[in-house]
């Protein structure tokens, strides 16, 4: 595949955006906040209602730029201070991947993978970075009583260019936090006009700051449905969405373009930031439905059908595997790659998910797994910081039967703990073959 045949990507990724919200997946109007421009793209190829991620930002991040899980990466929410975050250099990105195919790379957004030299994005296999470092929370910062910058340092939105320093550019602060994800559409278009114009391939990727809290619409959407900032701030991320799609389709790249919209977490369960799963129980930091399962929709015009819907379990780790293989990039030999290739599911060439399940670790513990349409948990915890019950025997639940994850089964269907003990047992011993790296490991960390 010549890199002039090679299709460009665009990758959009809301930040904390629960299954609820969006009108495809049954809120939109329901929250105050129809969705048109994102309902429109999902009914213009495959809508999932069974994708899942991980427990909170750094590690459904690492398993999207890595193919791996996060227990593997050691890029955990939670690093001992004072050690560096995010990933190491040994890992290989997505980013990187996409660059030895001769695509021009750019992030434009929320990394949270790395916050000092040698770990930003533009050294990690983008040419180009406009975004934060870590994370939106940060731009209450400034306006907390008793914030002392010489102690906790500013937050800054950041710059950086493949082969160069990267650069502060503003104060990440509540003024700013409206602003940003206007500046992030404005630059992921000035980025692709710029390749369509060198007649270059492209990846772009889109981490938007909405919905995380603070959740603050730009002034433009400030009342805008009459809801309140959240309702405001979804449609706000529905119309920057529908700026980036109409730049694909007004340029003739609807074709040629895979477009993904996906969220990286379930819900916010911060008040009165608190968003919604819809039918499933729970919000991100837990193990239930309501943090695994998000929203996902992927176009491709002659390549993914339109109007699919499906209820196949496929796992953020897919992605990267899925967008090497359609870029003709080899995957890394050296280690474990835990995403699978959907291509063909994707493209309508196989019913079924190339995937029947998945293990889930929150930071270094097992909490549950999944498998066709039953669920383990080891660990039972429905809402952040209540409190942890380490189960003696798991609970077992069939998800079609029991969406809200109310009545173990596990007696009744005893025989169900069997697939799912081998999918844990499978994943255990490749942890012991390749030792996971820790947590804070330094740059120069080589795994054995």
């Amino acid at each position: 595949m010549s890199s002039l045949t090679k299709p460009n990507i665009v990758l959009i990724l809301a930040d904390n955006l629960g299954w609820g919200e969006l009108g495809c997946y049954g809120g939109g109007v329901l929250r105050g906040a129809p969705t048109p421009r994102i309902d429109a793209l999902a009914a213009q190829g495959l809508r999932l209602t069974n994708f899942n991620v991980e427990s909170d930002c750094v590690p459904t991040r690492t398993a999207l730029m890595t193919g791996r899980h996060p227990i593997r990466t050691g890029a955990l929410q939670s690093v001992p201070a004072g050690l560096p975050q995010g990933l190491i250099p040994w890992e290989i990105t997505l980013g990187q991947l996409l660059s030895t195919q001769g695509y021009a790379t750019a992030i434009f957004g929320k990394w949270h993978l790395g916050d000092r030299p040698g770990r930003f994005p533009h050294e990690r296999g983008f040419d180009e970075w406009y975004g934060i470092p870590r994370t939106t929370n940060e731009s209450m910062f400034t306006s907390t009583p008793g914030y002392d910058a010489s102690v906790v340092p500013l937050p800054y939105v950041m710059e950086g260019k493949r082969g160069e320093p990267a650069r502060d550019v503003a104060i990440y602060d509540l003024e700013m936090r409206r602003k940003i994800d206007s500046q992030l559409t404005e630059r992921s278009i000035d980025f692709m006009q710029r390749q369509v114009q060198a007649g270059k391939p492209f990846f772009t990727y889109v981490p938007l700051t909405q919905l995380h809290y603070p959740t603050l619409p730009h002034h433009d959407f400030a009342g805008k449905t009459g809801a309140g900032d959240f309702a405001d701030s979804l449609v706000e991320m529905d119309a920057r969405t529908g700026q980036v799609i109409d730049f694909i389709d007004k340029s003739g790249l609807t074709e040629n373009t895979v477009f993904i919209f996906a969220s990286d977490n379930g819900p916010e369960f911060r008040r009165p930031w608190r968003g919604t799963a819809g039918p499933w129980t729970g919000t991100y930091h837990t193990a239930m439905e309501g943090a695994l399962r998000v929203s996902f929709m992927v176009r491709w015009p002659g390549h993914v059908p339109a109007g699919g819907v499906s209820n196949e379990i496929v796992h953020v780790t897919d992605i990267y595997t899925t967008l090497a293989h359609i870029a003709g990039a080899a995957l890394p030999s050296d280690r474990p790659i835990d995403g699978v290739d959907q291509r063909d599911f994707f493209f309508g060439k196989a019913e079924k998910s190339a995937r029947e399940g998945f293990v889930y670790f929150i930071k270094d513990e097992l909490r549950a797994a999944k498998w066709r349409d039953w669920k383990m948990h080891m660990v039972w915890e429905t809402e952040p910081n209540a409190g942890p019950i380490h189960l003696e025997t798991p609970w077992v639940f069939n998800l079609k039967q029991d969406p809200k994850e109310e009545t173990d089964v596990g007696t009744q269907y005893n025989w169900a703990r069997r697939p799912l003990r081998v999918l844990i047992q499978d994943f255990q011993q490749s942890l012991k073959q390749h030792p996971p790296i820790p947590p804070g490991a330094p740059d120069d960390y080589q795994p054995k």
